[in-house]
């Protein structure tokens, strides 16, 4: 009498059952589904992948009430709002702060924005997710024998400076009594290199790293 083959209980015909035919179809599918997905260009893989976490995002943007409140102070006659430019999502972006100006001269302006760069944000602004990169130690004074008039001179050489933070300080100046008119700044640092003429335009503040080639050189 003809024995069945191992491992396979014949139904009442002499076949395999129902259950170890698909006892035998299921690892030819797994196999099949493992071709599948490497012809689609998917790699398998025995464990879990960790992603890590998802992207975080800044919204650049200090609430409205908080704008709200510092337009309101502005319009107190002890002060008056400026535009800082301060760091968000790798580029220079500006907010409103209520500064006191009035009766200042360019080099008093030029210190008292240079406070506000170096304050670290706070409030609406830090959870809007603005930074500032200008160091705390960094001064400014007015101009050398020699230089053109209107330009300041700061404690650090501005190669030294950090992109980030000079796109700060031109975007903050220029434009306002710190600056030198026509919207631009005259910068020289603490060297012997001449002061440059800086204008505070899209690219700079798209792309700071263009701070280091940018400035016209004045002498």
């Amino acid at each position: 009498m003809t024995q069945p083959s191992r491992g396979t209980a014949p139904d009442a015909q002499g076949l395999p059952s129902a259950g170890a035919a698909r006892r035998r179809r299921a690892p030819l599918l797994a196999l099949l589904g493992v071709v599948l997905l490497a012809g689609c260009g998917i790699r398998t893989t025995s464990v879990p992948v960790d992603a890590g976490p998802a992207p975080s995002r800044v919204s650049c943007a200090v609430p409205d009430e908080e704008a709200s409140a510092t337009a309101t102070a502005s319009a107190s006659p002890r002060g008056l709002t400026a535009r800082v430019y301060l760091v968000c999502s790798a580029q220079v972006a500006g907010v409103n702060r209520s500064v006191r100006t009035e009766g200042l001269d360019q080099l008093g302006e030029a210190v008292l924005l240079l406070r506000e760069l170096q304050r670290k944000p706070r409030g609406g602004e830090s959870s809007a997710g603005f930074t500032t990169a200008v160091q705390g130690d960094l001064a400014v004074e007015g101009p050398r024998r020699g230089d053109p008039r209107g330009s300041l001179r700061l404690s650090a050489p501005l190669g030294d400076l950090p992109p980030f933070a000079l796109a700060q300080l031109v975007c903050t100046f220029a434009g306002t009594g710190a600056g030198a008119g026509s919207g631009g700044v005259l910068l020289g640092g603490s060297d012997d290199t001449p002061v440059r003429r800086f204008t505070c335009t899209g690219d700079l503040r798209t792309d700071p790293e263009a701070a280091e080639t940018a400035g016209t050189a004045v002498k």
